[in-house]
């Protein structure tokens, strides 16, 4: 037979069990004496037998009370969890999503596209966006800064992070517009080969490699005129003509200033931009939805 009882109604049965005395117990529960023992007599009637017995003596569970009180321990437990789940997905929802980048994703508008499709499905949730130094070429990943990241493939570590394709854009090869290179309308690699370099980081790895284009040298090592950790260090070194550096079509236009030109490379594939995030948070709320903002605006 299926009875309705309010958790309510189980607290009180609880408290009074606890403490076998109506008075107390009232205290605890914050409600008056009268009042906690008119919604015991209701329970019981409700259940249809009595729950505690009450003489000169004190209070004490009868049978049934004594039957019951486990069960509603444990109702009043499954409850509080289910209580606190509600409550963390509303603090999920609420809560900070930290965006990493290296260099700002551009791209006619991307950014500012993605943020409004998440924030509209997630109004109560910051985004807080965060650039950080070329040495961290996961732009806060690996070390926990960020939850997803705008970053450049290869990553350090690849296997750790799952990631979603945002452009796919050729590498140009940037250089001071006095270079000799300059006059031409495009540029074998093979040519760039003595060259000075202007190399990112040692502690970007694979990232520095790929910007280096070591797969493209036949193993002759790179020339290495300076190295670079920032969009204005690169500008800077550029005008000095410390060195010539590789550069993704879409960030041209961030170097590509007085003194500053770019041209295409033959003979280099092109390069990879992504949004990525660690494989272990792909099932956050935030992270997925915000991958999926991403996914929706890049389509």
């Amino acid at each position: 037979m299926a009875i309705d009882v309010h958790a309510r109604d189980l607290r009180y049965f609880v408290a009074v069990a606890g403490e076998l005395h109506f008075t107390r117990a009232a205290e605890k529960l914050y409600v008056s004496q009268p009042a906690l023992s008119k919604q015991i007599r209701a329970l019981e009637r409700r259940l249809g037998a009595e729950l505690f017995r009450r003489d000169r003596h004190g209070v004490a569970l009868t049978a049934a009370g004594e039957a019951l009180l486990p069960h509603a321990r444990e109702a009043l437990a499954a409850w509080e969890a289910g209580a606190a789940a509600v409550e963390a997905a509303k603090a999920a929802q609420r809560s900070t999503l930290v965006v990493g980048m290296s260099t700002s994703p551009g791209r006619g508008g991307l950014l500012p596209a993605i943020r409004s499709r998440f924030t509209a499905a997630h109004p109560e949730t910051t985004v807080r966006l965060r650039q950080m130094s070329w040495d961290d070429p996961t732009a806060g990943l690996a070390d926990g800064s960020a939850d997803v990241a705008f970053v450049w493939l290869p990553l350090p570590d690849e296997e750790r992070y799952a990631w979603t394709v945002v452009a796919e854009e050729p590498r140009l090869l940037a250089l001071p517009a006095s270079h000799p290179l300059a006059a031409h309308a495009e540029i074998d690699f093979a040519d760039l080969l003595d060259e000075p370099f202007l190399a990112l980081p040692a502690s970007a790895g694979r990232l520095r490699d790929h910007w280096l284009a070591l797969d493209a040298r036949t193993g002759r090592p790179p020339r290495i005129g300076a190295e670079i950790s920032g969009t204005e260090e690169t500008y800077e070194a550029l005008v000095a003509g410390l060195g010539v550096c590789l550069v993704a079509a879409g960030n041209a236009p961030l170097i590509s200033l007085g003194g500053v030109v770019t041209r295409p490379v033959r003979g280099i594939g092109p390069s990879r931009y992504v949004l990525a995030w660690r494989r272990e948070d792909g099932r956050r709320p935030l992270v997925r939805a915000y991958a999926e903002a991403c996914r929706e605006t890049v389509r």
